[in-house]
């Protein structure tokens, strides 16, 4: 087990409560590193990743979906990424079963913006980035995955405005979950949030995402809500199918999309 000061004690918590159901499962917590993710990935493509959370006080390149950017500073985020061996009936809505699990354990007004966004009070809280390496056919074999996810923790900083996405009502700076709960830090969350997401994790590859689908519905940020996808059709979201993928009515048709399709933005 390797870690820092700051995030010691909860390492330790993690590690005891993983261990029995991931035989092998270690913990890695360090000051800085490029990205979590890139670093499990570039072990994954070497050799058959062995249960790892490997967890950053800081990232200096670290990556979100489609290629953007996710950077973090010691204090303000909390940022990690969870690598194992999974072989699942199916990968679809893994990304979702991710996001629900860190939503339960967050707080209650913590909302799913489909795929892969954790919201609170309609502004983008986390987000998750979910990768494999290993067979091209899911069914030769288990593949390894290696789950990213980055949270604010701080309050976010007038200055986010200036680089913060545009939205309905302009700019909307991210937010952090000091809003909702003063006080908290990263070292108190990594041991809230690891054990449970491992648990929701393995009961996906046993199960499929139908099981998950009346949790994420309760917590759907999207449904009913107007849409507009990245290839410009617009439509009403109606919740997600019992795979994962999101439902849309365009023109009184409902569409499947798939997360590796397009992306989503609420009009």
């Amino acid at each position: 087990m390797i870690t820092t000061a700051s995030l010691a004690g909860g390492a330790e918590a993690i590690w005891q409560a993983v261990v029995p159901d991931l035989p092998g499962f270690t913990v890695e917590v360090l000051e800085e590193i490029d990205s979590t993710n890139t670093e499990l990935m570039r072990r994954a493509r070497a050799a058959a990743l062995d249960p790892v959370l490997l967890v950053a006080e800081r990232q200096t390149a670290g990556r979100g979906r489609l290629g953007r950017g996710w950077h973090s500073q010691a204090g303000q985020s909390l940022t990690f990424s969870l690598g194992l061996s999974l072989a699942p009936r199916s990968w679809s809505g893994l990304s979702l079963v991710v996001g629900l699990s860190l939503a339960e354990q967050l707080h209650a007004d913590v909302r799913l913006k489909w795929p892969n966004d954790l919201w609170l009070m309609g502004r983008k809280l986390g987000g998750i980035l979910v990768e494999t390496a290993g067979h091209a056919d899911e069914r030769e074999g288990p593949r390894s995955v290696v789950i990213g996810v980055g949270i604010n923790v701080a309050r976010p900083a007038e200055a986010a405005l200036a680089n913060a996405p545009a939205g309905p009502m302009g700019a909307m700076p991210p937010a952090g979950l000091a809003e909702v709960e003063m006080g908290v830090t990263a070292a108190e969350l990594l041991p809230r949030l690891v054990p449970p997401l491992v648990r929701d994790v393995q009961s996906f590859a046993a199960e499929g995402f139908a099981p998950f689908a009346s949790r994420f519905a309760a917590r759907d940020a999207l449904k009913d809500r107007e849409l507009r996808l990245s290839d410009g059709t617009t439509g009403t979201a109606c919740g997600v199918a019992e795979d994962g993928a999101l439902l849309v009515r365009v023109n009184g048709q409902l569409r499947r999309v798939d997360s590796a399709e397009v992306s989503v933005r609420p009009c």
